[in-house]
């Protein structure tokens, strides 16, 4: 399980422009950056799973949007949220 803390913009600021993430692997400590379809194929066709955390206790799974290129979103309580929107850019 990762915890992605950062992403990187491209072209725009919506979730179908986020080209790269930063994340942290809960389960040993490694640490690590991605591109778009990387963390695609690892939730989508690899089975992992991503998630981002809001605060101390809020956690939203990371899923996938599929569409001519699927793109990355959290999903919480069974709503699609902006939670990766909020994270720091770099």
């Amino acid at each position: 399980m990762i915890y992605i803390f950062a992403v990187h913009m491209i072209g725009g600021a919506r979730h179908e422009h986020i080209a790269k993430v930063r994340w942290k692997n809960a389960d040993d400590g490694s640490s690590g950056e991605s591109t778009r379809a990387e963390m695609v194929d690892f939730i989508g066709r690899k089975g992992g799973s991503a998630y981002v955390c809001a605060g101390n206790a809020h956690v939203a799974k990371v899923g996938i949007v599929d569409g001519n290129q699927s793109y990355l979103r959290t999903h919480a309580d069974g709503v699609w949220s902006d939670n990766l929107l909020a994270l720091p850019r770099y």
